[in-house]
């Protein structure tokens, strides 16, 4: 049986699209090395480009963007003019540049462009200057974990500086930065206000950035969903989920009332991207002060496959943010009792592992900064880096309630609640400030190398106008989260390992969970692998194998009692070593909880084996992912690891939950790995074979996966 599963022929037509276009080198996402970022200025105009997207501004008789092209595709994003941002300064709003005078927002004639005028009220174009993108996070990179890459993203930033003509809004400065990366198809684009004047003044709201997208349909009556562009839009100001979707709270698509030649009867076709915060800020700049918005970033996508569009997204967070390709094997411990936590650490040793977790649960108090506690703690910490093992710990933020001075107030009712988890303390408070210092002073004072940070700063708004950092409802968003940015940078500074359940990767977070329903874990240790694979086949459209974590009960969670967990180890191999095989082979690390890695010699025997063969192949497991098809418990289910930059170009995994061997002639996509004619397969390290591939870059390949078990491919 031959077969054509999930998406694969929507990749292949788009693998003929570029074999059409030429080499499938000069695909970005195998070979990205030419694709260097640019800066021009030339007859009026400054251009932004590097072979996969351009952007294009006029500087005269003000800034206006009248151009953005996917160099790809060749797709024009562009149907309109609007200004380059708006900033709210005490309580009234100005345009940033742009041009008025269009009649028509439908669709854009350069002619029409010259005879376009500024808009009298805005804030104007002054001057530009161009320079290399700079780290936006301090961090010296990371030796650990041999996956790690230590290179920051390179391009140009461009600064566009505008002021204003009013007497009240001199020296006020705004400025418009660009950055264009080398090697995707990425913008970023935020503004800074300088307050050169003698007085303060209250930023009271920003729109970073201002776009007339074409309509990707064009219904007379308003359908219940709307197509979106071809585009990837996130910022860094993200908080409240697993993916950056559920995080989104900065772009909105609205309706554009200039555009009445639209089909829409009622015009309401979101075709207008804004990006800015939901409330806010309300935040004062002090004469001389520097006031920064979050950044925006715009990923220009070339079709509609899914597996395509993840792989950009992928390469756009490694690239951003490269610590988040940190992937250490760890493992949840739950005591912190210092002769257990010794025992665990020379299990770490004995078996390869490489990090313990003091896990909730076990005791431990990171706000306990007592000379007694800490000390404990230090000591611990200097035991494990004797033996070569890191260790860090679990320290609970949000979903909790402190007392009603120092909760989240809920606008509506005046009283404490209305959170995301009902209850929370305000980060804005002084207990907010004090337990982010205590946090810090304890990972300095013990030497952790790993916080564990759960309820991170999720995005509740406090109506208190009592809390010491923040006046009120307008600004408590904002102030929070900036509280929160400057703990993840700091981390990320001292390289301190963190994980938090919350999209914090562009502000220094290394990892975030795969997605899975914490009551799954007291399901029988059988439903768990199969769920726990639909878990990671789900979780890694969108994120790396590093970028996630997944679970595995050592022992009991959320219930379920013996027929959930794995211990006593020894008596249930055959579940635990199911675990591991498919955790290590998708390179998503689980947090194995519990008090020990092995109780006997079998079950040490066990991890190292599977530590050694994760180890051995680690930098492909690491890889992207190509999903094969997803588990459903019918049939076989699989995924496969491709990276063109390594000798072993693609790593395949495949699992078989029924009870009888499957025998497939199995279909493996090849395009990604950048083999072009034949490519050399092994199953198990036994003998290799030689296949062609096809028009396409597929190879057609035999395999039988054994009944309730796996089998695994490595591609040359």
């Amino acid at each position: 049986m031959k077969l054509y599963k999930n998406g694969i022929g929507a990749t292949l037509c788009f693998t003929l699209f570029i074999c059409l276009m030429g080499n499938s080198q000069s695909d970005w996402l195998i070979d990205n090395s030419k694709y260097k970022a640019n800066v021009e200025q030339k007859e009026g105009k400054v251009i932004l480009s590097n072979g996969l997207v351009s952007r294009t501004l006029v500087v005269a008789p003000d800034v206006a963007t009248v151009d953005f092209k996917n160099l790809t595709t060749g797709e024009q994003m562009l149907r309109s003019i609007k200004p380059e941002a708006e900033v709210g300064i005490d309580g009234k709003t100005y345009a940033i540049g742009g041009l008025v005078g269009l009649k028509e927002h439908g669709y854009l004639l350069d002619k029409w462009i010259a005879d376009l005028r500024a808009d009298s009220g805005a804030f104007h174009y002054k001057d530009h200057f161009v320079k290399d993108i700079e780290p936006k996070i301090e961090w010296q990179g990371s030796t650990r974990y041999h996956t790690a890459k230590k290179k920051a993203p390179t391009g140009k930033e461009l600064i566009l500086s505008f002021e204003h003509s009013s007497d009240s809004l001199k020296g006020v400065v705004v400025n418009v930065h660009y950055e264009i990366y080398d090697g995707l198809p990425l913008l970023s684009k935020w503004l800074t206000v300088e307050n050169q004047s003698k007085k303060t003044v209250t930023i009271s709201s920003f729109k970073t950035e201002i776009l007339a997208f074409p309509e990707m349909e064009n219904p007379v009556e308003t359908p219940k969903t709307w197509k979106k562009p071809n585009i990837h839009l996130e910022s860094d100001y993200a908080f409240g989920g697993f993916t950056s979707g559920e995080s989104d709270v900065t772009t909105f698509w609205e309706s554009d009332p200039e555009y009445t030649s639209q089909v829409n009867w009622l015009m309401e076709t979101p075709c207008l991207l804004i990006s800015k915060l939901p409330v806010g800020p309300n935040a004062a700049i002090e004469s001389e002060g520097i006031f920064e918005t979050f950044h925006m970033f715009e990923l220009l996508l070339d079709g509609n496959d899914r597996e395509r569009n993840g792989l950009s997204v992928r390469k756009m967070y490694r690239t951003l943010a490269p610590w988040v390709t940190e992937n250490p094997i760890f493992m949840h411990l739950t005591t912190t009792d210092p002769k257990q936590v010794k025992y665990a650490i020379d299990q770490c040793v004995e078996t390869d592992y490489e990090m313990v977790i003091l896990s909730f649960g076990s005791g431990l108090n990171m706000e306990d900064t007592t000379a007694t506690n800490i000390e404990k703690f230090r000591k611990l910490a200097d035991y494990a880096h004797e033996r070569g093992i890191q260790l860090g710990g679990y320290s609970l933020f949000s979903s909790r309630k402190i007392d009603d001075s120092i909760d989240v107030i809920d606008k509506a009712t005046g009283k404490p609640g209305g959170a995301k988890f009902g209850n929370a303390p305000c980060l804005a408070s002084q207990w907010g400030y004090d337990y982010l210092h205590k946090i810090n002073y304890f990972i300095d004072a013990t030497g952790f190398d790993l916080l564990e940070h759960d309820g991170p700063y999720p995005g509740d708004y406090c109506a208190s106008t009592e809390h010491a950092f923040h006046k009120g409802y307008e600004d408590s968003q904002w102030v929070q989260w900036n509280m929160t940015k400057d703990l993840y940078n700091d981390l990320r500074r001292k390289n301190v390992y963190l994980n938090a359940p919350d999209f914090y990767f562009l502000q220094g977070s290394n990892k975030c969970g795969i997605g899975y329903r914490e009551v799954n874990w007291s399901l029988p240790r059988e439903q768990q692998l199969v769920l726990g694979r639909q878990n990671i086949y789900d979780g890694t459209w969108q994120k790396a194998p590093s970028m996630a974590w997944t679970f595995v009960p050592l022992t009991e969670y959320h219930g379920g009692g013996e027929a959930a967990t794995l211990e006593p180890l020894n008596a249930h191999l055959d579940a635990y070593e199911a675990h591991m095989v498919q955790n290590y082979g998708s390179g998503v690390q689980a947090c194995y909880r519990g008090p020990r890695l092995y109780d006997t010699d079998r079950t040490k025997a066990l991890v190292k084996e599977r530590i050694s063969h994760y180890k051995k192949y680690r930098n492909i497991l690491n890889s992207d992912i190509i999903h094969l098809q997803r588990p459903n418990g019918r049939s076989w289910d699989g995924f496969m690891h491709v990276n063109p930059e390594l000798p072993i170009k693609a790593y395949v995994m495949l699992f078989n939950p029924t009870s009888k061997p499957i025998s497939e002639t199995l279909k493996l996509p090849l395009y990604y790995t950048g083999l072009i004619s034949k490519a050399t397969v092994s199953e198990k390290e036994g003998a290799s074979k030689v296949f062609d591939l096809n028009r396409n870059f597929n190879i057609e390949i035999p395999v039988v996966i054994p009944a309730e078990s796996y089998t695994w491919l490595t591609v040359r």
